[in-house]
């Protein structure tokens, strides 16, 4: 895969999962508690989770126009859904309640980060593609 068709597609899954994040987090929710809302009845913390992955994925979004200059963004939007699902994934084997959720929000973050880390370029690939890198160091 070259460097430009990473960046393209590296841009699509930026929109797919703002998108997701942004609109589709609540939904899922509601639809499918088991495997997307922690813990039974009401709960001020699901709220919260939603506004912070709703403005995550709308930053996502934004950031898709220029993955190069978004970096850091992408960079925590992978090592925080690889935490989170590792926490989740612990905390839902620990729980008999809570298992839904290894068929859930565990995997739907761990393919987050692995698709936007193996998306990302990096090192030399970030160099060959004339990466704003190589460009503030002249």
């Amino acid at each position: 895969m070259t460097t430009q068709s990473r960046l393209t597609l590296l841009k699509y899954v930026m929109i797919g999962t703002g998108a997701i994040f942004a609109f589709g987090l609540y939904p899922l929710t509601q639809l499918w508690p088991s495997g997307w809302s922690w813990g039974v009845g009401h709960s001020h913390y699901q709220m919260m989770i939603v506004g912070v992955y709703g403005t995550l994925g709308l930053c996502l979004i934004y950031g898709a126009k220029d993955p190069m200059e978004s970096r850091s963004l992408i960079w925590f939007t992978v090592w925080s859904s690889a935490l989170h699902s590792i926490i989740m994934a612990f905390q839902a084997l620990g729980d008999p309640a809570e298992t839904g959720h290894l068929y859930g929000d565990v995997p739907a973050l761990a393919l987050v980060a692995v698709a936007l880390g193996v998306l990302t370029p990096r090192g030399a690939r970030l160099a060959a593609s004339g990466g704003q890198a190589s460009r503030r160091a002249a």
